[in-house]
């Protein structure tokens, strides 16, 4: 069953390592967009990825396909219709598939193990060969997993039970795209789909054989553990020098994704020693609280979900914070000025809503972060003080009061972030470039920070944004893989890398930000950073979280001021051409000099990759 006439071998040993990613579920548009922005900066990381997750109910049509294969309405069947650039028909994806999506450096046509001329790297690859290696990897895998005899079925492609016979049945399939020697899209195994879904099509333009699973044929097994099947198998195979993998929380799916995972109520603020104030009105949200609260006011849940994660502990609202932690206060008459500046105009800034440590710094250097779309947002991430109340309609004169404010302040460099406004079919996104082009407007040498929401990751939403032009194109990914649905769990991590890879490909400078503190390790933090180079990232942004109420995520760990100098390091050494890095650094921190300066390393040349584990 494992014979080929082209053998898999030859693709071995090009070196370089391979960072895996289990991703959870994520929908097909923003795979394809993270696919694509990893494939576009792998000739600079020189690092190959896997990336293994679940969809959503989703049709897609390869370059061939032909639209009639499609038998349903996909809307009645709740699924997507997409189009793709793979090879191959129509194919279902959904809940219960194993989907591998591998972005690697190929080797070109004749390469052998002794031959490593770096002038034939990006040349014609192999794809019959990588097709073959790919279908050795399930086969072996399908065995692994107890289900023996699968194989190739003469004259069609995947991977089949019972092949070459008229009881063939499909239960893996293959589409790949190489574009200048890298891969592009994989495979799909059916570990326990809902198999009713493959009746709506002709699945890869099949008619005469049917569609099984390894359920169907009477082997139940998890997904993760075909994950896990199938990382050994290929790992085994492509041979890299090294490997790495991050996971985000196993059982996450868009369903138990709830936007509350705080307790009810503000909570109980914390002072400069992270301990409680006296709050009657904290302690009766807290007694009026419908999800429980622990003994020191955070909800059950949010708990619970850090519990999934693996934190089990936080140090204590009571202990005291070391003394780097300590902000100092300047409060002179710039700070007041831009005070009265920001009062005037009725306009809200998120140095206030988020509680930042830095506003005295900032504003006594006249500058302020300006928060559009109201304020109060959708979600309520778990390390967030935003507010989370119902939100009020768009202010449509709001774009123009901070067009003023900006030009009263004289900024040279203005920074717009934007609560998520998940309760809006764009996101909020017109009115991010509304404001855009009301400064633009005012004041057309102001350069512009945009730090927005994923807008759900709508593609259309988020061209309005790009299409607007901010000098800085800013979203944050907050967290490592592992913590996304304890801190925030109606974001995805994939979904953010999705974002960073659009705005990119948008031709924006392209900005990201980590909170550390939550239960994360260094490993995870350089993972993380890895990421965020893979997909083009220019800045980063990296600090300490402060925990602002008794209803919010505890604080985990201090890092230290020598451990942020260390990721500074790190992240740059993956290509990152700046990194902001301390326990007080935030979003728009030193926002004007971190691009600035990124903009001078850029065309001086002197940002270099090194992407090593």
């Amino acid at each position: 069953m494992l014979s080929s006439s082209r053998a898999p071998e030859a693709l071995r040993g090009l070196g370089g390592g391979l960072r895996t990613r289990w991703l959870g579920t994520v929908p097909y548009q923003d795979a394809w967009a993270l696919q694509r922005g990893l494939h576009a900066e792998l000739p600079k990381t020189g690092v190959d990825r896997l990336l293994l997750l679940e969809h959503p109910h989703t049709f897609t049509l390869g370059r061939n396909a032909n639209p009639d294969h499609v038998l349903v309405d996909p809307l009645a069947v709740r699924a997507e219709l997409v189009e793709s650039d793979r090879g191959g028909d129509v194919t279902y994806h959904g809940p219960g598939q194993l989907v591998a999506y591998p972005i690697l450096q190929l080797p070109p046509k004749g390469w052998n193990p002794g031959h490593s001329d770096p002038q034939l790297i990006g040349t014609l690859a192999d794809t019959q060969a990588y097709i073959a290696l790919l279908e050795q990897i399930l086969i072996l895998t399908i065995a692994d997993l107890g289900l023996v005899g699968a194989g190739r079925h003469d004259g069609y492609p995947g991977v089949w039970i019972e092949p070459n016979t008229d009881r063939a049945r499909k239960i893996a399939a293959i589409g790949v795209r190489i574009e200048h020697g890298r891969s592009l899209h994989g495979i799909a195994l059916n570990v326990s789909p809902d198999l009713e879904y493959f009746s709506h099509i002709v699945p890869c333009g099949i008619a005469e054989f049917g569609v099984t699973s390894l359920a169907n044929e009477g082997h139940e097994v998890s997904m993760h553990a075909a994950v896990d099947a199938f990382v050994a198998r290929f790992e085994q195979h492509w041979q890299p020098e090294w490997h790495e993998r991050s996971d985000v929380v196993w059982r996450q799916t868009e369903t138990d994704l709830a936007p509350f995972s705080r307790g009810a109520g503000p909570g109980e603020l914390t002072d400069g020693s992270n301990r409680l104030r006296p709050s009657a009105q904290g302690q009766s949200a807290q007694a009026q609280s419908g999800q429980g609260q622990s003994v020191d006011g955070t909800s059950v849940r949010l708990l619970g979900r850090l519990a999934e994660a693996g934190v089990m502990e936080g140090i204590a609202l009571g202990d005291r914070k070391p003394d780097w932690m300590r902000a100092k206060l300047k409060l002179g008459s710039e700070v007041l000025k831009v005070k009265q500046t920001i009062r005037d105009l009725d306009l809200v800034t998120v140095c206030e809503e988020a509680g930042c440590p830095n506003l005295t710094e900032c504003w006594a250097e006249g500058t302020a972060t300006f928060m559009v779309c109201g304020e109060r947002c959708t979600r309520a991430c778990g390390f967030c003080l935003v507010d989370t109340r119902h939100p009020e309609a768009l202010d449509a004169h709001e774009p123009e009061r901070v067009a003023q404010a900006v030009d009263r302040m004289g900024l040279e460099f203005a920074v717009i972030t934007m609560v998520a406004r998940d309760d809006l079919a764009d996101g909020g996104a017109q009115h991010v470039a509304d404001t855009i082009a009301a400064i633009r407007q005012t004041r057309p040498a102001t350069q512009i920070e945009a730090l927005i929401s994923d807008c759900k990751g709508d593609p259309d939403s988020l061209q309005l944004i790009f299409d607007a032009a901010p000098n800085v194109l800013n979203h944050n990914i907050e967290t490592v893989a592992r913590l996304q649905r304890a801190v925030r769990p109606s974001a995805s991590y994939a979904r953010s890398l999705a974002v960073l890879s659009r705005s990119v490909a948008a031709g924006l400078q392209t900005k990201s930000g980590l909170v550390l503190g939550m239960g994360e390790d260094a490993d995870e933090v350089a993972a993380t950073l890895a990421d965020l180079a893979a997909v083009g990232v220019s800045i980063v942004t990296i600090g300490q979280y402060l925990r602002p109420t008794s209803h919010h995520l505890p604080v985990a760990r201090w890092w230290t001021p020598a451990e942020f100098d260390e990721f500074k390091l790190i992240g740059e050494g993956f290509g990152i051409t700046h990194v902001e890095s301390s326990p007080f650094t935030r979003s728009s921190y030193h926002a004007k000099g971190s691009a600035a300066a990124a903009e001078q390393t850029a065309a001086s040349g002197q940002s270099i990759t090194v992407d090593k584990h």
